[in-house]
């Protein structure tokens, strides 16, 4: 008993290194783990994404130039789901488990159903500019829900830099509008919310399954309300056909609407909601860009001076520990 004692103690003590308490494991040495690199990979699909989701607007204020609202809306949601529905059936994708369909329905009413239609109503009193708000604020908002929902749970600094970003975007987008509430406000506010919770579920179900079956098959539960919908619409409001509103319709439903979220949930899944949804910082002066390209809209000198801040508050975001 007393040599056994003996070499159990010879063992604690030949373990036991300095800064640490016999019978306690060693701190991680530097070099012994390899610290966990970035994820460029899903940080570029999230950047495409953000690249997609920037020309949205521009493309709603070309596509309501030959169609209303509720036509290009329902229209769009139609076209995304046919090319969702093909590709989900050309690669003979099986329906998601029965569990993961409630979300798949938050992901539906929020990102396919709810924010173009809000956003859409907007732009009909409001310049690109303004709606650029609603975007501004979005990677915050989601961060939030996504603190909720999955439990993330992000640094001070992250916190931090993602309010300055959104501060930042707000002051300049909201300036740039004048400052005045209007009922074009009321459904960006509105889109706000919806898509950043359909933002957070999907960014939840893309660890389970592949992004672009999560907005693939979102798409395809709205087809059977998105037909007669517009077939309603069509028949009730005018529809004049150009270059334009043909360009801006395609964007929306194959560019926005699926091969935009289908990078965006691949990227999300990749490198976390919160620090994905802070890449949308860039969003709203992006869009201002292809507002002056494609619109003819015209900035402020303020324009670059909130770039820099927002690519700032971007590399502190990606850099902070969650």
């Amino acid at each position: 008993m007393k040599t056994q004692s003996s070499a159990t103690t010879a063992s604690a003590i030949a373990v036991t290194t300095p800064g640490t308490t016999p019978g306690t494991a060693p701190p991680p040495t530097p070099g012994a783990a390899p610290r966990r690199r970035p994820d460029l990979g899903g940080t570029l699909q999230a950047g495409l994404g953000v690249i997609a989701f920037s020309l949205t607007f521009p493309a709603t204020a070309w596509g309501l130039e030959g169609f209303g609202p509720w036509s290009l809306v329902a229209v769009r949601c139609v076209l995304a789901a046919l090319i969702a529905g093909g590709c989900l059936l050309a690669l003979r994708v099986p329906p998601p488990a029965r569990r993961h369909w409630p979300g798949l329905a938050v992901v539906a009413a929020g990102v396919v159903v709810g924010f173009p239609m809000l956003t859409t109503l907007a732009l009909e009193t409001s310049t690109t500019a303004h709606a650029a708000v609603v975007v501004g604020l979005l990677p915050l908002t989601t961060a939030l829900l996504s603190a909720l929902r999955v439990g993330s749970r992000p640094s001070r600094t992250f916190w931090a830099a993602a309010l300055a970003g959104a501060a930042a975007v707000a002051a300049f987008t909201v300036q740039q509008s004048g400052g005045a509430l209007t009922t074009a406000d009321l459904y960006l506010f509105a889109a706000l919310l919806v898509c950043a919770a359909g933002y957070t579920e999907g960014g939840r179900l893309a660890r389970v399954m592949p992004g672009w079956q999560v907005i693939g098959w979102a798409l395809v539960l709205c087809l059977p309300l998105a037909v007669p919908a517009a077939a309603l619409a069509l028949a009730h409001e005018p529809v004049r056909l150009t270059a334009h509103s043909m360009a801006g319709l395609m964007w929306v439903a194959a560019g926005s609407q699926f091969l935009g979220l289908v990078v965006w949930y691949r990227g999300m899944a990749a490198i976390g909601i919160p620090k994905a949804s802070q890449l949308q910082l860039a969003q709203p002066l992006l869009t201002l860009v292809w507002s002056v390209l494609l619109l003819g809209e015209h900035l402020t000198v303020a324009a670059p001076l909130t770039a820099a801040a927002v690519l700032v508050c971007i590399a502190v975001t990606q850099r902070a520990r969650g």
